[in-house]
């Protein structure tokens, strides 16, 4: 780890590095990125940082001001895609203000670290431990097109089971329809590009699990890193989707992590394991608690089933992701918890047992998220239920020990739902967001350029006549 302007200028020079690459996270979670020749990074850039617009990133304009970006030394790394020896890193934002510059208070990665800043404040914990699964699909080929007289899209991989009669070169190993949860060879096509995306990640400084294939059958992959400190693991998750994005791409496939990218698979989520650490010492952990978790534990599942709606705007912020929030396969559906049931919304792992260890996993949300703004809610709803004591079991939401999808219409109409659509979760954010902006953790004007943006995003989708609608209704 880089911590001085001496030491980032002999790692280059040791490691041939020509380019110094400052990635820059817009409103949305995608970075952008902005390159400077070696010899011109100074003292002065690591201080000065580099100026952006930031309403081209999808921010509110701040008036009377301009912003930088300042480099974050540790998070520097050598680019694996670069053809010129490329040393990465991201940072923050600043605003250049007198009488002193301050935090842009939009960015993400600001956002993240004020959460943070937050829950030190409280007393409850100084440190968020987490762990998100990566869930994405590996295609062969993908085709859309959204034009006024023709709207459609095609994937495409061969290990897929609809390829069983091509004719063109077919071995006959394809995988069956969800039935590709830890497949092997020769079925499972693609677990040495696994393997390189997972070297990849260890050198960029992303601590690696394991890796396999997932229950869809058609390309359906995870990777799951070690937990980490969350803004740390902010970062990680943008290296994450960088490195899998380009690894694909540099062997001729293409990935992506689109909730559900394909109609009757199971789709793709990022489960987003949490615990909370005090002086070193794990504040989730009771011996004598339901599951072994302690009485702060459930108030901070309290706290995200509490505003689980809510949440879904910030978690799950696309019109897609509610294609996946749906029953039958392995996506939660109903606020609820319970100890290793994947039904639930909260999910208590059995298998983490010891007292360092003892956690749950929030299972809605999806990687279509902005890391930074997701991570920081997460963080913000649990607080809050410490705060407010709120008792899950006394609230009717659990704990459900047995699958929530086998119970009768009528038991299943009386738990509570998660939103159905991109617009009822944006509903509920409009309702209840003053947990977020405790602190001035999430300006109340991001909060509002965040609905707006999203609404006028989902209004786009719903005005584009859809193929199905075609199937059901060319003939009435």
């Amino acid at each position: 780890m880089l911590a001085s302007f001496e030491q980032v200028k002999q790692f280059n020079r040791e490691n041939g590095v020509r380019m110094v690459d400052f990635k820059v996270t817009d409103i949305d979670g995608r970075w952008r990125h902005i390159l400077i020749p070696e010899q011109r990074l100074t003292e002065d850039t690591l201080t000065c940082g580099i100026g952006f617009d930031g309403s081209n990133y999808g921010y509110a304009p701040v008036e009377n001001s301009d912003m930088v970006f300042i480099p974050d030394l540790s998070t520097a790394a050598l680019d694996p895609f670069a053809e010129a020896p490329t040393l990465a890193m991201t940072g923050n934002v600043m605003v250049i203000a007198r009488p002193d510059n301050h935090p842009f208070d939009q960015y993400p990665r600001n956002v993240a670290r004020r959460a943070v800043e937050y829950m030190r404040s409280t007393g409850v914990a100084d440190e968020m431990v987490i762990g998100p699964e990566f869930e994405f699909h590996v295609f062969d080929e993908v085709r859309y097109e959204n034009l006024p007289h023709r709207v459609g899209y095609s994937v495409d991989t061969r290990e897929a089971e609809w390829n069983s009669a091509n004719e063109r070169g077919n071995l006959g190993y394809q995988t069956p329809h969800k039935g590709g949860y830890h497949i092997d060879k020769p079925q499972d096509v693609t677990s040495d590009l696994r393997s390189q995306m997972c070297l990849l990640m260890e050198d960029m400084g992303v601590s690696v699990k394991y890796h396999h294939h997932e229950v869809g059958g058609c390309g359906q992959l995870e990777i799951e890193v070690e937990l980490g400190e969350m803004v740390k693991m902010a970062d990680a998750t943008m290296i994450v989707k960088y490195i899998i994005k380009n690894a694909a791409a540099r062997a001729g496939k293409t990935a992506t992590f689109m909730p559900k990218p394909v109609r009757g698979e199971a789709g793709n989520g990022m489960h987003v394991h949490m615990l909370l650490f005090k002086d070193g010492e794990p504040v989730f952990y009771d011996e004598a608690g339901y599951a072994q978790l302690s009485e702060t534990a459930l108030w901070f599942i309290g706290g995200l089933l509490s505003h689980a709606k809510a949440l879904c705007a910030v978690t799950n912020p696309s019109t897609n992701s509610f294609r996946r929030l749906v029953p039958g396969y392995e996506a939660p559906v109903t606020i609820g918890y319970a100890l290793a049931n994947r039904s639930a919304v909260i999910r208590i792992p059995a298998y983490a047992k010891s007292r360092r260890h003892k956690r749950f996993e929030l299972r809605n949300p999806d990687a279509t998220c902005n890391p930074y703004y997701a991570y920081a809610a997460i963080l913000m709803a649990g607080l809050d239920g410490v705060k407010k004591r709120i008792d899950p079991h006394a609230m009717g939401w659990g704990p459900f020990d047995f699958n929530l999808y086998d119970l009768p219409e009528q038991e299943k109409a009386k738990i509570d739902a998660l939103p159905a659509t991109l617009d009822a979760a944006l509903d509920a954010l409009e309702q209840d967001h003053a947990f977020l902006t405790e602190g001035g953790v999430f300006p109340e004007r991001l909060i509002r350029l965040w609905i707006a943006r999203k609404r006028a995003e989902a209004v786009d989708i719903s005005r584009v006549p859809h193929p199905a609608e075609f199937q059901k209704y060319f003939d009435l």
